[in-house]
């Protein structure tokens, strides 16, 4: 086997580890026990359970932000709404090891990166987008990060609990997801009112 093709060995092997056991639990020990090679091989290539750590979860991140790219620039229309939460469905579904690791382990990802970081950069994505929408339609572009954060917690957070339930094809769970976003988005109010700010006690 040539070091490029055991070092991606090694990733897929850590990324299984990773994602049945954390990371606290998750050992050098046992990646190289599934791998089948000694210790010494492991650390030859990362140095050490931080290191693989870190190119794993960089390896995801960059798995997600490109398919989540890819569906963004699909079209301008409610067909790449749903495009981009299929998009990250699938995701989930073909590298279920691989969405668990960012998930679940942020709050220990020693790389300093890990998914809040990758949330930060598709709500940057998002967000540029929505300002040239609202732009358009005559809206206050300044609301576009609030925006932007709501779309992409809405869409991730449906996949992650889709990947635990899976009760639902992940073609009817994206449109559900564009039932509630798209036709949000079209009656979008130019300034709604808060429920505490209401003379009348209802929300335009």
């Amino acid at each position: 086997m040539t070091a490029a093709a055991r070092r991606s060995q090694l990733i897929d092997t850590a990324r299984a580890v990773f994602a049945a056991r954390g990371y606290e639990a998750a050992t050098i020990e046992e990646i190289a026990a599934r791998a089948e090679v000694s210790k010494p091989v492991v650390y030859e290539h990362f140095g050490g359970k931080e290191g693989i750590y870190a190119v794993v979860v960089d390896r995801e991140m960059e798995m997600v932000l490109d398919v989540f790219t890819r569906a963004m620039h699909e079209d301008r229309s409610k067909s790449r709404v749903e495009q981009i939460a299929l998009a990250l469905l699938t995701y989930v579904e073909e590298r279920s090891d691989g969405f668990r690791i960012l998930t679940r382990n942020s709050a220990v990802d020693p790389s300093g990166a890990g998914y809040s970081t990758l949330l930060n950069d598709l709500v940057s994505q998002v967000e540029v987008n929505l300002e040239g929408e609202f732009h358009r339609r005559g809206l206050d572009p300044s609301l576009a990060p609030l925006y932007a954060q709501a779309l992409v917690g809405m869409v991730v957070m449906t996949a992650q609990w889709w990947l635990e339930v899976r009760s639902l094809s992940k073609e009817v769970v994206a449109a559900h997801v564009v039932n509630l976003c798209w036709y949000g988005l079209t009656g979008l109010k130019d300034n709604p009112v808060a429920i505490e700010a209401s003379t009348t006690g209802r929300v335009d």
